[in-house]
């Protein structure tokens, strides 16, 4: 579930590009608070403790900025693509005991019954949680099954105080027959032949030269 993160966070009055370069320079996040019809407020966060932080998916933070506490939720976080250091963060004030539309990574355990092959459909749940009480995961087992075998949403175990904000038909797991090596080389030889590939003719054994008779 999620932890209360105690961050401490300065105000911020310089804006743009530059600022923000000479912020990250400093090993400091650039960060965004807002929600609840209170003003955006610029601030920003220690790097280190931040990308520790931030580790946590859908970390809820306790905002300490200059002596005013905000509990606050993640909501976006931009990385850069090729360093991964984070750019700069999106926070949405919270209130304990609110509930708030999250995604939760879907985590598949167990083995399923012989030859059959499991397809994750969807690897997040789209949930609603307490804002102080969102899982990290949800688990979904396979053990045993079958194929054919379909998981929905409306299938899945949610820990206690949890909601599916999404669709309950979703699939999520997704059981199926596996693949023979017979039917696999069935399915090439019928896409080569519909793509006009011939298959080589085996070679007819070289007749071995007569050898002289004896007379």
């Amino acid at each position: 579930m999620s932890d209360q993160l105690k961050i401490s966070a300065e105000k911020r009055t310089e804006f743009g590009k530059g600022a923000a370069r000479r912020i990250r320079r400093a090993d400091k996040v650039p960060a965004v608070l807002y929600g609840h019809g209170t003003d955006p407020l610029h601030v920003s966060l220690p790097g280190h403790e931040t990308m520790l932080a931030l580790r946590q998916i859908n970390a809820v933070l306790t905002l300490d900025v200059e002596g005013e506490e905000h509990l606050a939720l993640a909501k976006d976080v931009q990385r850069d693509p090729v360093r991964r250091f984070i750019e700069h963060v999106d926070l949405v004030i919270v209130r304990k005991g609110e509930k708030v539309v999250v995604d939760v990574a879907v985590l598949v355990e167990g083995e399923a019954g012989p030859d059959t092959f499991v397809s994750v459909e969807l690897t997040e749940l789209t949930v609603e949680a307490e804002a102080t009480n969102i899982p990290e995961s949800i688990t979904v087992s396979v053990e045993g099954l079958t194929a054919g075998t379909q998981i929905l949403a409306s299938d899945v175990e949610l820990p206690e105080g949890t909601s599916l904000a999404i669709d309950p038909e979703s699939l999520v797991v997704n059981v199926i027959a596996a693949i023979t090596e017979a039917a696999l080389e069935a399915e090439l030889a019928e896409a080569e032949a519909e793509a006009g590939i011939e298959q080589d003719e085996p070679e007819a054994a070289a007749e071995e030269p007569a050898g002289d008779t004896e007379e």
